[in-house]
């Protein structure tokens, strides 16, 4: 079946999604498709895929395409990135099958994928992770001696109008489980009153929950204007060096952002923000803890991730996982022991009145006469 639908195109995956329309062709250059970026585009409701390059390449097992198909998205893959020559935002293309179609003319052709090849796919990964997993650790260990300094040194913590001394903090990070892990401590939110730290696109996912990010920290390439019209104050992550592209991108919105150069990612930048900030307590929401979910995103090692961890880990509960932990499910007997405690002192009062005491016994009464006693 064609699909004919506006496509919108950018060689930035995370750029796309800020602007992405529902009921949209996604026009993509994403090798190994990883699964925050499949959700998001769900999220947008696209109608259909192209991917310049390979959405699943065999180089680890991840599931990102898998949820598309799903779903009922089409993806056509590995269709060469010249068609972001001939395409501009808004043309109408139309998919059939493998064939990119523009106007009375097939643009490009690439692969269409399908749930049998991506398991063909999965299970080569899988026989080669041993490889990738000794690649990761070797990585790790060589930048992890590089970046010692997360641990042994001081940064320049930039002065905050967000008061964050003796205080808790919720990290949250657009993270494959952010969803389930803001629903799970929801109640904790409501009765404590934590700061809200977003890391980029985590600004979206607390709006999402009506929430309201008090910090937004990172390169600022994943939040959307929303969320940085928000009023949260910005904290823009930059290079060592002091190098901030992000700036650009918050000035519009928030004219003296403050800066924070550290090494690492923007999860590990805000989370050494709190620490030596003073947070009595850091909950991560969504973060990315596993060797798949770095790869997913491109990295070959998880050097400051596991250094920020080990210097923070004495104040740090990460809440991927409590709501598999632990579950409110209404059970029959919750129901009728909820009935029983509130119908009591309704009993109690209704027996205590004389007038409903004379009818109780004339009920008896008469149930007695019934019954032949």
């Amino acid at each position: 079946m064609a699909i004919r639908a506006r496509a919108y195109l950018d060689l930035s995956t995370k750029r796309l999604l800020l602007r992405l329309p529902p009921r949209s062709i996604a026009v993509v250059a994403h090798r190994d498709l990883d699964s925050v970026a499949a959700e998001a585009l769900l999220q947008r409701r696209v109608v259909g895929v192209i991917n310049a390059c390979a959405s699943a390449t065999g180089a680890f097992p991840h599931r990102g395409p898998d949820l598309l198909l799903k779903a009922g998205i089409p993806v056509v893959d590995e269709v060469g990135e010249d068609i972001f020559a001939v395409l501009r935002d808004g043309d109408y293309v139309e998919l059939r099958g493998p064939e990119v179609w523009h106007g009375k003319r097939c643009i490009a052709c690439g692969r269409l994928l399908t749930l049998e090849y991506l398991e063909k796919v999965r299970r080569t990964a899988e026989r080669g992770l041993d490889r990738q997993l000794e690649s990761f650790i070797k990585n790790t260990l060589h930048y992890a001696l590089r970046e010692k300094e997360l641990i042994l040194g001081r940064p320049h913590i930039p002065s905050l109008q967000t008061p964050l001394q003796g205080r808790h903090a919720v990290v949250v990070v657009r993270g494959p489980t952010f969803r389930a892990d803001l629903k799970a401590i929801l109640p904790y939110i409501h009765e404590v009153k934590p700061v809200l730290i977003a890391v980029d696109g985590g600004a979206d996912a607390l709006l999402e929950f009506g929430l309201k990010p008090h910090l937004i920290v990172g390169d600022m390439d994943s939040v959307s204007d929303r969320a940085l019209a928000s009023g949260a104050e910005v904290v823009v992550h930059a290079y060592p060096d002091g190098r901030a592209p992000g700036l650009a991108r918050v000035r519009p919105f928030y004219p003296s952002p403050a800066v924070f150069p550290t090494a690492g990612t923007s999860e590990d930048a805000a989370l050494l923000l709190a620490y030596h900030s003073g947070c009595e307590l850091i909950v991560l929401v969504g973060s990315h803890s596993n060797m798949v979910e770095f790869l997913e995103k491109g990295r070959a090692g998880m050097a400051s991730t596991f250094l920020v961890r080990l210097l923070v880990g004495s104040i740090l509960v990460d809440a991927k996982g409590v709501n598999e932990l632990y579950r409110l499910r209404l059970r029959p007997a919750h129901l009728v022991g909820v009935l029983a405690a509130g119908a009591l002192p309704a009993v109690t009062i209704l027996l205590s009145s004389l007038p409903w005491q004379q009818l109780v016994l004339l009920w008896g009464l008469k149930l007695r006469l019934l019954l032949g006693w």
